[in-house]
């Protein structure tokens, strides 16, 4: 089964053609693909190029624990450039079918930077979704393991929880970012970002990425940081989101779409082998 693999800022996704292994990939199998040590290592698999009518490609986005994702910022900037590396797209701009949506994603020739139109943030409870009665979601008092902790929530197509804190680390987030991923407020999980307002264009934030765990980087968690930074007043509508493995620029429209850029790389292509998918999976798959 051949294989492609780029990171953007260190969240390093692998892209496998739909063609090259029957058009489906079980959970088990992307488990061993993603597993850093025993597969090649990833924090997910974009299924793609699908064909999509409407769309110049579709794609699936598979979380390490092989749960399917709606939306991936980097993910689908790594997409994008798959797509022009094969030439199977040849103009600078392009739409790509998520299950999330569509969204449209554009190349910079001269700086090479990818940008991604996230579509529009929601704070509205049904929207991202999260229990209980229709409302938004804003410096919201939650209970965790009977502490009480302050949070907000958006939605981009995919889930997020994000907690305003003055000092933020990868221990805090390795420690509480599960427990709020699993939180009954969240039906279908959620992702989480410790957030850290610098300036009125900056924030600093670590991710605890729903289905995959303590991530380097992350497209979509920076734009919903970002747009929850932007509602609580702490900053302007262009926002350099600082994160472990680099930084991304958001911007937010007036009518609250998000756009997010910044650089892909092109890592490795190659075969994965039969006797991979061999080795003996944990309980659950």
């Amino acid at each position: 089964m051949k294989f492609a693999k780029y990171h953007g800022l260190g969240n390093d996704y692998i892209v496998i053609d739909p063609a090259d292994c029957g058009n489906e990939l079980p959970a088990g199998h992307i488990f061993l693909i993603c597993r850093r040590n025993y597969g090649i290592g990833a924090d997910g698999i974009l299924l793609g190029p699908l064909d999509d009518p409407q769309t110049d490609a579709g794609v699936r986005i598979f979380n390490p624990d092989g749960s399917e994702a709606e939306k991936s910022g980097n993910g689908l900037r790594i997409f994008a450039r798959y797509l022009w590396d094969r030439g199977i797209v040849k103009k600078s701009q392009m739409t790509v079918r998520t299950a999330g949506g569509v969204v449209h994603c554009r190349k910079d020739k001269r700086s090479g930077l990818i940008s991604v139109d996230m579509g529009t943030v929601t704070f509205q409870s049904d929207e991202i979704p999260a229990a209980g009665p229709r409302r938004e979601i804003i410096e919201e008092e939650i209970m965790l393991e009977g502490e009480p902790v302050t949070i907000s929530a958006a939605g981009i197509g995919n889930p997020h929880c994000v907690i305003l804190q003055e000092t933020i680390s990868e221990g805090k987030t390795r420690a509480m970012g599960p427990k709020l991923e699993t939180h009954a407020l969240f039906p279908r999980r959620t992702n989480v970002q410790f957030l850290k307002p610098l300036d009125r264009s900056n924030i600093q934030i670590e991710i605890w990425e729903r289905g995959a765990g303590y991530t380097l980087a992350s497209g979509s968690s920076s734009a919903a940081a970002a747009a929850v930074a932007h509602r609580l007043g702490f900053c302007d509508s262009d926002i350099t989101v600082h994160m472990p493995g680099g930084r991304l620029v958001i911007h937010i429209a007036p009518d609250n779409r998000l756009t997010l850029e910044g650089p892909v790389t092109r890592i490795a292509e190659g075969n994965l082998y039969p006797e991979l998918f061999d080795q003996k999976l944990p309980e659950g798959f």
